[in-house]
């Protein structure tokens, strides 16, 4: 029989909307003001950016910063924490980097591609200090693409994203 830890459901989307989040929040803050991109910059042979301009350090920062803070108020160990937002990074550079491979522009939508790989890589490499397992993994992964499908429109009507997905 298949049982579900929602408790751990819970934990998982919740660290991955952080994760995520964090870096729309902090753009937000900041303004207008130009924010240093993770590639430099730099472009590869095929003529497009590594990884783009919305791939910022303060992004990255405090992605790392919050989700720890986060995983310390619900109890999940920080180092998981911080873990967690590595990997839900590490997935959404690779997304992005995908992305600039196949000629789309930065924030370009790529429904699936956007959410799999960040919520996947940390879902499942975690899964053991999270208490997750397959089925969790996978009821986590798609309300993780439920919420990036409802609440981004939302968020963009709002002024805090600047892309409706």
């Amino acid at each position: 029989m298949l049982s579900f830890c929602w408790h751990c459901i819970f934990n998982g989307l919740l660290l991955l909307i952080t994760a995520n989040g964090s870096p729309v929040i902090i753009r937000k803050v900041l303004g207008t003001r130009p924010l240093k991109p993770i590639d430099n910059g730099n472009y590869l042979s095929d003529g497009y950016r590594l990884f783009g301009n919305t791939k910022t350090w303060p992004g990255l920062l405090s992605a790392l910063f919050f989700t720890t803070v986060i995983a310390f108020i619900f109890g999940i160990n920080l180092l998981t924490g911080f873990f967690f937002a590595m990997l839900t990074m590490t997935g959404d550079i690779l997304t992005s980097f995908i992305k600039r491979r196949l000629g789309k522009q930065d924030s370009s939508r790529a429904r699936g591609l956007d959410t799999l790989p960040e919520s996947l890589l940390p879902l499942w490499l975690l899964s053991d200090a999270l208490g997750l397992n397959v089925i969790d993994i996978a009821i986590t992964a798609g309300l993780f693409f439920l919420c990036e499908e409802f609440i981004s429109p939302i968020l963009y009507k709002i002024h805090i994203r600047n892309q409706p997905y």
